[in-house]
């Protein structure tokens, strides 16, 4: 067994430059900390607002306001957990903690979505007065505050699942402040009060959409699925065609660790005289280049051809993937991603 290892165990960091860890999760923890302290604490002003003045809109507004602070404190955590190093019992760290954030952030939309919308037919059904001022100056308010928010976001990471969660749980916010000035709008000059309902469940179809989208990102992370960028059978043809000596490629298993950390594991089998290390060293650059993944662990298959993957739901797993270690080579990659 040969493992391309260069580890500096002390600092947990490969060849000096990459870390599990995402680069960026310090500065996510601080703006998504400072968001939820702005978020939390205009919220109970909005709820106040909103019973006051009689308008759905405002208290569907602080609801939501409250579930995205829970969300911002769940992504805090996330990010918080997750820049823990690795142990003999996690051996990934916690970094997949953050998708578990991601995940009832977006559950957490949908059953406020739910909510929102059995109120407003409530309303519809026996509509209730609306003080229109109150209303406005809240709602004006509250506009300014998630805008604040929503652009310290945008200074994290926003290719990351939980800051696009926190985002999505912010602009839901925003778009709601949005609705109830324009239904404070309306009702001050015509009265029409089914505005405030109608406008809320517009608000949270939009909302609905978003956290549909957030949450087969983060159940896809959590299954194992592949990254959005990688087609298995079009990886293994890549391969096979750019990597000299390189015959076949099998077992192969791609997922993520976290948002923007795929790992993979493979066999490959090698023709007569190619040298494995060239081989290996070509599959592992060119998987980082095309594909993002930077930690990969290949076993070459030394004419082991009947060998089947104990991963295979066909495979009893007493008759796993038998890795006879005489007649396989592994090599472990821990390269930093490409820029």
């Amino acid at each position: 067994m040969s493992h391309d290892h260069d580890h500096d165990h002390a600092g947990h960091d490969h060849d000096g430059v990459h870390s599990h860890a995402p680069d960026v999760s310090a500065s996510n923890e601080k703006v998504v900390l400072v968001g939820f302290l702005l978020t939390f604490g205009f919220m109970f002003a909005e709820l106040i607002g909103g019973l006051l003045s009689g308008s759905l809109a405002l208290i569907a507004d602080a609801g939501h306001m409250f579930t995205d602070s829970a969300a911002l404190a769940l992504s805090w955590a996330g990010f918080r957990f997750g820049r823990r190093k690795r142990d003999d019992k996690r051996t990934f760290g916690y970094m997949r903690f953050e998708i578990l954030a991601g995940f009832i952030n977006a559950i957490s939309l949908i059953l406020l979505v739910l909510w929102i919308a059995y109120e407003a037919v409530q309303r519809l059904l026996e509509p209730a007065p609306v003080l229109a001022g109150p209303m406005m100056v809240i709602a004006v308010l509250g506009l300014v505050v998630n805008c604040g928010v929503f652009w310290m976001l945008t200074k994290g990471d926003t290719a990351h699942v939980n800051i696009r969660g926190a985002m999505v749980h912010v602009m839901g916010d925003l778009l709601g402040s949005v609705a109830a000035i324009i239904a404070a709008v309306a009702i001050y000059f015509t009265g029409w009060t089914p505005i405030d309902p109608i406008l809320s469940v517009l608000l949270s179809a939009i909302v609905l959409r978003s956290a549909w989208a957030l949450l087969k990102a983060s159940l896809n992370v959590l299954m194992e699925g592949t990254p959005g960028n990688v087609v298995v059978s079009d990886l293994k043809e890549t391969l096979v065609a750019r990597v000299p000596g390189l015959v076949n490629v099998d077992h192969v298993h791609v997922w993520s660790i976290t948002s923007g950390q795929p790992v993979a594991t493979m066999d490959v089998q090698l023709a007569e005289g190619t040298d494995p290390a060239r081989a290996l060293s070509e599959v592992k650059s060119l998987l980082a280049r095309e594909y993002g993944i930077s930690h990969s662990t290949i076993e070459v298959d030394f004419g082991q051809s009947d060998a089947v993957c104990a991963l295979d739901p066909d495979v009893d797993g007493a008759g796993g993937h038998d890795h006879d270690h005489d007649n396989h080579a592994h090599a472990h990659d821990h390269s930093p991603k490409p820029a």
